[in-house]
C-alpha cells in the first residue's frame, strides 16, 4: 500500500525548518539543537517530533534535499539536508502572506482576567502576584537572551534583536500595567449599565 502524499500546505514548523536549512545544511539532531539554542519555543511551537516530521515532509515535497558534501548518513536523524531552490521560493512565498501581519494573540491571562470576577475572594490578588513574579522571571531571561544575541550578531539591526526587544518591551509594559491594576483592585465594581435585558 502506497504512503499518502504529504500535504502541500506549509505549517509554522515547516517554515521554521526551511528557514534554518536555508542558512546552512544540517541533520535533524543538529536542527533540534539549534532551535533549542535559539529558544525558538518562545515564539514558535516546534517540538522535537515535529522537526523530524517536517524534515521528511519537506524532502518529499522537493523543498529539501540531501546535502552534496554530506558524509554517509548514520541513520535518519543524521541525514544532512539543505533547502532547495524550490524550498527557498516556497518559504519566500509563505512569508508574503497577509495573515502574518493581520492576526492578534489571545493570551490566556486575558481570558482569565475576563472571567476573574467569578473567582473566590483573594484569588484575583494572588493571581496578579503570580503573574508579576512570572513576568519578572521572563524579563530577566529575555534580557539575558537579548544581551547574548547582541554579542553574537554584533549589531542592533538584526531580526532577532528586534524580536527580543519587542518581547522585553511588552513584558515591561505588562508589569507596569499590573501595578495599576493592583492599585485599583479595591475600587473594582460590576458594570453600571450592562447591555442586556434582565429576566
Amino acid at each position: 500500500m502506497a504512503k499518502p502524499k504529504p500535504k502541500r500546505e506549509l505549517t509554522t514548523p515547516d517554515l521554521v525548518l526551511l528557514s534554518l536549512l536555508a542558512e546552512r545544511p544540517m541533520h535533524g539532531y543538529q536542527a533540534n539543537q539549534e532551535l533549542e539554542r535559539r529558544q525558538v519555543g518562545d515564539w514558535a511551537g516546534v517540538s522535537r517530533p515535529q522537526v523530524y516530521y517536517s524534515l521528511e515532509k519537506l524532502e518529499k515535497l522537493g523543498l529539501l534535499r540531501a546535502a552534496k558534501d554530506a558524509e554517509p548518513a548514520a541513520g535518519p536523524e543524521r541525514r544532512v539536508l539543505t533547502a532547495t531552490a524550490a524550498g527557498r521560493a516556497a518559504l519566500a512565498a509563505a512569508l508574503g502572506r497577509e495573515d502574518w501581519a493581520t492576526q492578534r494573540d489571545r493570551p490566556v491571562f486575558l481570558t482569565w482576567l475576563a472571567l476573574s470576577w467569578q473567582a473566590r475572594t483573594g484569588v484575583v490578588k494572588q493571581q496578579l502576584q503570580r503573574r508579576r513574579k512570572f513576568l519578572q522571571s521572563e524579563l530577566e531571561r529575555e534580557r539575558a537572551t537579548l544581551k547574548a544575541v547582541l554579542k553574537e550578531v554584533g549589531h542592533a539591526h538584526h531580526e532577532a534583536v528586534w524580536m527580543l526587544s519587542l518581547i522585553v518591551e511588552q513584558l515591561e509594559v505588562e508589569v507596569k500595567w499590573l501595578d495599576r491594576i493592583e492599585e485599583s483592585l479595591r475600587d473594582r465594581a460590576p458594570a453600571k449599565h450592562p447591555d442586556y435585558t434582565p429576566e
